[in-house]
């Protein structure tokens, strides 16, 4: 009787603690971009535990049976999600398919098979796969056993099926250890696959969760991570595979001086950057660079009345770059990617920085009269006014201060010939000026999007200059700062981890 009071108990917290991980997954934080598909995923397999367990508070025949749930895995998944430092999540508790090239042998002779992965995201600005355990450091065994096929075998396994796969191919594999893990497992890891220990931050208490008290009661309190470990394996010696100046996808060459942009009359053109004209592009456009144009100069003072003072303000906030004309032919991409405070611009990024709707230029618009707003641009007024009434209620530059200050600014090749010529034929003149000024303090790198990025086949919603535009930010490991999330959303459908800041679009007004 003591012993079925003891597990109708301890069902009971089970059912409490599934309850927690549910609001907890329902709450993960935007940080965090996790997809709704990565969130269901989680929800169906806290609410399949909570359907177990309920099924067996009711069964008399179980309970002579030990309680097996998986809790508190998904427990310490969870709490790794809910971490400031990780982004870009595309992929949770789920199988990772083998690349195609592995044959069949192979797969046979290495007994590779699809791999369980628990988190698939982007930590510190590098593609990572998180393996996540929670079992007790005595019941890790590291050589097969009858309980377990062994520790050693899964991290076989594991970094094979990382190896093999071109587009969800990690930098590293992350080994959670939630309730620590045994001195001689720890050195057979370091040993045999060179793991190393990793300092990240995380918080030593989880949300929520419950405990059973002397009194019969359920007090919530947080669930200790203090004996956590996290090991860290790299997966190509820490050293990327990416394209270089030039990369060919589908019998299509890209390379720093020529890329798809769609151009057409000034008169016709639109005056915003929208969806269709992010993803579209079939005219060829060829800009370029002048050197000596693109090296950082601070703001002169006399001018803030004209670039505006929140313009200013975030820009003096932001690290310059440091470039001048007599190195900067002879600087690398090496240099800039020991850098750890990068942040990709893309097209709409920029002219959301320049945009007068940005600049102080609501109040003149909304004096003017609808008829000339229409006039001006077409069927395009209402998203319009939408972004004029969204930067009365959130300034986008009080966001832009947040997201950039310290932070060095970096676009591509391609990038800065599109918008210049956007700006050319639809800015006004303090647009024009603002723009100036803004290149002026971002580093100009030629288009070098990562491998694992050129390697998404191309298609109408991941067409290929949006790929060499946000793949030259993964190459050099910045998150790419963007208003286009449908390509953002198109690119985690394939599982691969992305690091993106998502801002709100702004066009230009002629201002």
């Amino acid at each position: 009787m003591e012993k079925e009071e003891h597990r109708i108990a301890q069902v009971e917290i089970a059912k409490q603690r599934c309850i927690c991980v549910i609001d907890s997954i329902q709450q993960l934080p935007s940080s965090s971009n996790i997809t709704h598909s990565c969130k269901r995923t989680l929800l169906k397999l806290a609410r399949a535990d909570l359907a177990f367990l309920s099924r067996t508070s009711s069964s008399s025949s179980s309970s002579s049976s030990p309680l097996s749930v998986n809790i508190g895995h998904l427990e310490a998944v969870v709490h790794i999600l809910q971490q400031p430092f990780i982004s870009g999540v595309s992929r949770v508790c789920k199988s990772i398919p083998l690349s195609p090239s592995v044959s069949r042998e192979e797969r046979h002779s290495s007994s590779l098979k699809d791999i369980h992965v628990d988190v698939v995201c982007i930590l510190n600005g590098k593609p990572v796969w998180i393996i996540v355990s929670d079992r007790n450091p005595k019941y890790i065994s590291w050589n097969e056993c009858h309980k377990s096929k062994g520790l050693k075998l899964r991290i076989q396994q594991v970094l094979a099926a990382a190896k093999s796969n071109l587009t969800l191919r990690p930098s590293s594999v992350i080994i959670f250890f939630a309730n620590g893990i045994s001195s001689n497992v720890y050195d057979k890891l370091r040993d045999e696959f060179g793991a190393s220990e990793i300092q990240l931050e995380f918080s030593v208490f989880s949300s929520n969760m419950l405990e059973e008290t002397e009194c019969d009661w359920i007090n919530v309190i947080a669930r200790s991570y203090r004996d956590a470990r996290v090991l860290e394996i790299n997966v190509a010696g820490d050293k990327d595979v990416f394209l270089n100046s030039g990369c060919s996808v589908e019998g299509s060459s890209v390379n720093s001086s020529q890329v798809e942009f769609s151009v057409e009359k000034p008169e016709t053109r639109l005056h915003l950057l929208d969806e269709n004209t992010i993803n579209g592009g079939s005219s060829q456009l060829e800009c370029s660079i002048d050197k000596a144009e693109t090296r950082p100069q601070l703001i002169q003072e006399g001018i803030e009345t004209k670039l505006g003072d929140t313009f200013c303000s975030v820009i003096t906030r932001m690290k310059l770059s440091s470039l001048d004309d007599s190195n900067y032919e002879s600087t690398g991409p090496t240099n800039l990617l020991d850098e750890s405070d990068l942040v990709n611009f893309d097209t709409t990024a920029l002219i959301a920085f320049v945009s007068g709707i940005s600049n102080g230029g609501t109040e003149k618009l909304l004096a003017t009269p609808e008829i000339e707003l229409r006039q001006r641009f077409k069927g395009n007024f209402d998203f319009v006014i939408g972004q004029i009434m969204s930067e009365l209620q959130n300034p986008i530059h009080v966001e832009f201060g947040k997201v950039l200050c310290g932070k060095l600014g970096i676009i591509c090749e391609s990038v800065l010939s599109e918008f210049k010529e956007l700006v050319l034929m639809c800015g006004g003149p303090n647009e024009k000026l603002r723009a100036d000024k803004l290149i002026n303090c971002l580093r100009v790198v030629s288009d070098t999007p990562s491998e694992r990025m050129m390697g998404l086949p191309t298609t109408r919603k991941l067409a290929l200059k949006n790929k060499v535009v946000f793949g030259t930010g993964d190459y050099y490991r910045a998150p790419t700062l963007t208003a286009n999330m449908a390509f953002v959303r198109a690119v985690s459908q394939t599982g691969m981890s992305l690091s993106s800041i998502e801002h709100r679009p702004r066009a230009l007004t002629g201002d």
